[in-house]
């Protein structure tokens, strides 16, 4: 339980933050310029980040730790499809509303590990 409290208090905020500056509204044209090699290497960085949490932490019990264990695995699959198909994901989201509502469901997962890190209570 301690290591899913450390992990999350990485992994919680990191996803609040860093997708809310992503978002339309705090940065229109930060992908008007995208370009393959970047694309590329924030698949190596987002397959790193989702093996560090597998490899730590694999825990399929069913609750809030469960969550954790998927955002490891999710991260290890968008790495990979976009290292291997970098000029997808450039044009995946050109329709605004499919971008808006993932951003919105990992914001909300953000908020959701960062309460789960920092509760004082010792309940799962």
């Amino acid at each position: 339980m301690q290591k899913s409290k450390s992990i999350a208090r990485i992994v919680g905020p990191t996803l609040i933050v860093m997708v809310s500056s992503e978002m339309k509204f705090w940065n229109p044209t930060l992908y008007d310029s995208q370009i393959l090699p970047l694309v590329y290497f924030s698949g190596v960085l987002f397959f790193v980040a989702g093996l560090s949490i597998v490899s730590t932490h694999n825990t399929w019990v069913r609750d809030w730790r469960l969550c954790l264990t998927g955002i490891g695995w999710l991260g290890m699959l968008l790495g990979i499809i976009r290292m291997l198909f970098p000029q997808y994901c450039m044009n995946s989201f050109e329709n605004g509303l499919p971008a808006l509502i993932t951003e919105i469901i990992l914001i909300f997962t953000g908020i959701f590990l960062t309460f789960k890190a920092y509760s004082p209570l010792n309940r799962l």
